[in-house]
């Protein structure tokens, strides 16, 4: 499953989850103003930056919007 860690008003994100919806591609978001969620991305990926993904299938994470959309892209 694909869990994306995202702030509503990052334009970053924005652009990941408009490419989503676009490619009908199912995914959790999470939120990072909820604190459980923003607690979880830094033990995760280390760092506070939106947005990440974390493809638990693959095992994957990674940050910065055009690689997510990279690698999504691969994926459908």
């Amino acid at each position: 499953m694909l869990d994306i860690y995202i702030s509503e008003t990052c334009p970053y994100c924005r652009k990941v989850m408009d490419f989503l919806a676009e490619s009908g591609i199912s995914y959790n978001k999470k939120d990072i103003s909820d604190e459980k969620n923003k607690e979880k991305l830094l033990e995760l990926g280390g760092k506070f930056q939106v947005p990440f993904l974390n493809d638990t299938k693959n095992n994957i994470c990674m940050y910065e919007s055009e690689d997510i959309i990279n690698y999504l892209q691969s994926k459908v």
